[in-house]
């Protein structure tokens, strides 16, 4: 956040004034990442309210930076969808409001996403409610399964048998691979990857973000496992320099056995490659059970606000159970888990594996992480990209350092 005071200190001055809102209306920001579902959800609202939500859309890589720069300067809006991982960084920063009396006077705030809130709570006070959401999840392409042999409705439930199934699907020919993973992209690795290791028992922070765990035996085992497939050949160079571009376009190929991506992809891959059959299940602990990252959007409130009155009204329509089916219907898991079944209803059924995922999966809770997981230059997207395609003695050492920078970088802001 430190960083983010000294960009607003900077160009605070260069940015426009937001345009004065209607008395009954309230101003509302959202990431490009969620320009599908949001204005329907507005539009649903503005139609059938007298308070009117006013959305403007920003760039997923400004957002962040120009918000900084328009709380510091007091033009922010009056609420927003934040990528629920920087909820910590701003609440740190006093720049969000208090929203712990609103979320606990809802009547269903025990079903409410607990991955988004226990990033959204910050000194025992919530500053973030859940909005939009997603997971990770492991998909498998169906065809080269049956030409493999395996059981094209079977996807795999341990690393071992990750391991296997990707074995017979290389074996299909020269241009086809049995696993594929972004190799030098930190947020996809952090979506992708942890939850390999949450599931084995392990973790990456302590639950309060104050300790970096990388040095630990699950962490070990997880880097040596996808090391392995590397050097085997069962990843397709590319995977080396991959920085997201990929993340979703390699398994669309039709020539990747297995890839971690998101429940994003069952919209994506319906819509664009519909000939492609394609199975989804759960990331898988080292011998069994899953987990996921739950990923999504908080909805947070500038502090000072003076329209939390019309903010609430806002998302009490977002929450309803035509809300989540139109949220649903446009590309975001629903976030209440009272209600999912029936948000869902009459959509792919591979989202309710997707939904259940988000359910019962987790975020990691840092005040830094975008330097510690999010920028290219960090520490754990260069460490990752290092033993990835390293030999198995550079796994302990690069992983010592790496825990050591982390933790450095946690202390510096304490």
């Amino acid at each position: 956040m430190k960083r983010l005071t000294l960009l607003a200190a900077v160009t605070a001055a260069a940015l426009a004034s937001a345009a004065p809102a209607l008395a009954d209306s309230f101003t509302l920001w959202v990431r490009a990442d969620g320009s599908t579902f949001m204005p329907k959800i507005v539009d649903a609202f503005n139609a059938s309210h007298q308070t009117k939500a006013e959305l403007q859309i920003v760039p997923n890589a400004e957002l962040v930076p120009k918000y900084a720069v328009a709380a510091a300067s007091g033009n922010a809006p009056d609420a927003l969808s934040l990528d629920l991982i920087y909820t910590p960084s701003f609440a740190a920063a006093g720049q969000l409001e208090d929203m712990t009396d609103l979320a606990k006077s809802l009547p269903y705030y025990a079903s409410l996403s607990q991955a988004h809130l226990s990033v959204g709570t910050f000194e025992g006070h919530i500053y973030g409610v859940p909005f939009s959401a997603d997971s990770s999840v492991l998909i498998w392409n169906k065809d080269l399964f049956k030409q493999a042999g395996l059981d094209p409705e079977k996807g795999p439930t341990t690393w071992a048998e990750i391991r296997a199934d990707a074995e017979k699907v290389k074996k299909l020919g020269p241009d086809i691979y049995g696993y594929y993973f972004s190799g030098n992209c930190g947020g996809c690795n952090i979506f992708t990857f942890t939850p390999l290791i949450w599931a084995s028992g392990g973790d990456i922070f302590s639950a309060d973000g104050k300790t970096a765990k990388l040095d630990s035996p699950q962490m070990r085992d997880a880097v040596a496992f996808y090391q392995s497939m590397v050097k085997d050949g069962l990843v397709p160079a590319g995977s080396r320099t991959d920085t997201g571009s990929n993340f979703f376009a390699a398994f669309a190929t039709g020539k990747i056995g297995i890839a971690p991506s998101g429940a994003f992809a069952i919209g994506a891959l319906n819509t664009q490659y519909p000939n492609l059959h394609y199975g989804v299940t759960f990331l898988p602990g080292k011998t069994g059970g899953w987990s996921s990252f739950a990923g999504g959007d908080n909805f947070v409130v500038t502090k000072g606000t003076k329209k939390l009155a019309l903010i609430k009204e806002f998302l009490e329509f977002a929450y309803s159970l035509p809300g989540q089916t139109l949220l649903a219907k446009y590309g975001s898991l629903p976030i209440r888990s009272d209600i999912a079944k029936e948000a869902l209803a009459g959509l792919d059924s591979r989202y309710l594996v997707a939904a259940e995922a988000m359910a019962k999966g987790k975020t990691p809770y840092s005040v830094v992480f975008n330097d510690l997981i999010n920028s290219a230059n960090g520490p754990w997207n260069t460490t990752l990209n290092k033993v990835f395609f390293a030999d198995a003695a550079a796994i302990e050492p690069a992983l010592k350092e790496c825990d050591a920078t982390m933790q450095s970088i946690i202390d510096a802001a304490k």
